[in-house]
């Protein structure tokens, strides 16, 4: 199966190519990164909101257009500037048997989480993936198996590589089962219809080839986001009376 990505220039002063670029995956690595994606994946990412609770009880989230406004520039944000660029750099360590230099990535994903909520929702997520990943077989560095503090951003790398799953195929998957997750939230919390969310999810599906394309030009020393409102949002919800969701 070939997966079409379409890169376009952006507003970084770094150019990137116009031109539409596909990558192969086969079958097997197609069937893991299904995988992987599934909500159905034990890692909990359904269980947090990430400060999105808080901005609907606060009032900053009330409907459709404001929960694509939230979410998009998060895509734009979060994913663009900070987890597909350690996804990147974490891949290429895993795919080097460098586990020293995966856990400068690891330790670089967790310090970029502005609320001790949002690397609650990284690390939760990365130990249950760990104990996943022991119960699959994937082989893991002595050094990575015994650490209490892993970013499942980070970690994602590893079953990626072993699985022969390419960069963007891989981006792609952390970027939808982070929306999904996002989306599934918003359904209980703002509420949204399910006909809403499923339109929502469609839509905004539509921006993960371009927040790809641009986490490219992102060099490791300008990893890092400034999202205030959402910062304040999630370390609000750590104190919220009345919550459905850990973070």
């Amino acid at each position: 199966m070939t997966i079409q990505m379409n890169t376009g220039t952006q507003n970084m002063g770094i150019a990137m190519t116009t031109e539409a670029h596909s990558v192969s995956i086969n079958s097997p690595a197609l069937l893991r990164l299904m995988q992987l994606s599934s909500v159905s994946l034990p890692v909990g990412g359904y269980a947090f909101s990430q400060g999105l609770e808080f901005a609907v009880e606060n009032g900053w989230v009330k409907n459709l257009a404001e929960t694509r406004d939230w979410l998009s520039l998060q895509l734009a944000e979060t994913l663009t500037q900070v987890d597909l660029p350690i996804l990147r750099g974490a891949m290429e360590a895993a795919q080097n048997n460098d586990s020293v230099r995966w856990q400068q990535w690891n330790d670089l994903a967790l310090a970029s989480r502005e609320s001790s909520e949002l690397r609650l929702t990284d690390t939760a997520m990365g130990e249950a993936l760990l104990r996943l990943l022991k119960s699959l077989s994937v082989p893991l560095p002595e050094n990575i198996i015994h650490r209490s503090d892993i970013s499942f951003v980070a970690l994602y790398a590893w079953p990626a590589v072993f699985w022969q799953i390419p960069f963007d195929a891989a981006a792609s998957g952390l970027s939808w089962s982070w929306l999904e997750n996002q989306i599934a939230a918003a359904t209980k919390l703002v509420p949204l219809g399910q006909t809403q969310a499923q339109l929502l999810l469609g839509e905004l599906q539509q921006d993960i080839p371009r927040v790809i394309a641009e986490s490219y030009a992102v060099a490791e020393d300008e990893i890092g986001s400034t999202l205030p409102a959402l910062a304040i949002a999630s370390a609000q919800h750590e104190s919220q009376y009345t919550r459905l969701f850990r973070s």
